[in-house]
């Protein structure tokens, strides 16, 4: 086995574990934590793969930027988690079900892959100046140039859920208005009281 090989297999059990605690782990910090794992992992792969700068992007947007977006909005949101967990069981069946078909369709892919003759070449290496960036950037934006704007749609609608959800109004929670202080006066918030420094006896 090569050391390419054991690479490959070493990020992958790594990618897989961090996978399975992140929809296991009841703590969602420590989920988020653990997908950040998943993702340095995934990253590794893309790199043995010479794809290097969905590598650099998968590190940079989704582990700079998303996660740390959502461990803000974790936070921040005060969510009560019991309350989310209480309808939990009632999911199992579907999500169980849809787990199933994605390991039977995964299997069928190995199976047909290690199964498939082999007389199909290796592909050659790259020249000096190839780009998988400038390539990725082709197809990107002309033939699949649909898909990428529908993909950005999506995340303009979770970025205003994101944003409506953060700005929901909380109760106990006092606000300022800045107008209100500068339009306020001296006499109105300071009153002088006069009064006898001595109380006389009866």
């Amino acid at each position: 086995m090569s050391f390419q090989a054991v690479v490959f297999y070493a990020f992958a059990a790594i990618l897989v574990l961090a996978a399975l605690r992140v929809i296991t782990c009841r703590n969602p910090v420590h989920a988020a934590l653990w997908l950040v794992l998943s993702f340095f992992s995934a990253a590794g792969v893309w790199m043995l793969l010479q794809a290097e700068f969905l590598a650099i992007v998968l590190v940079l947007v989704y582990v700079g930027a998303v996660m740390v977006l959502f461990l803000f909005v974790v936070m921040m949101l005060d969510v009560n988690f019991d309350k989310l967990r209480e309808g939990f069981r009632s999911y199992i069946p579907v999500g169980a079900t849809v787990g199933i078909l994605i390991l039977v369709e995964m299997a069928l892919v190995l199976i047909g892959g290690y199964t498939a003759p082999r007389a199909v070449p290796a592909p050659a290496p790259a020249s000096a100046g190839f780009s998988n960036t400038r390539m990725l950037g082709m197809q990107i934006y002309t033939e699949y140039a649909y898909p990428f704007e529908i993909a950005a749609v999506i995340l303009l609608v979770a970025i205003v859920a994101a944003i409506a959800l953060t700005h929901r109004k909380r109760r106990k929670t006092r606000y300022q208005n800045p107008a209100e202080q500068v339009k306020v006066r001296a006499r109105d918030r300071l009153r002088v009281l006069r009064m006898p420094s001595e109380k006389k006896e009866l």
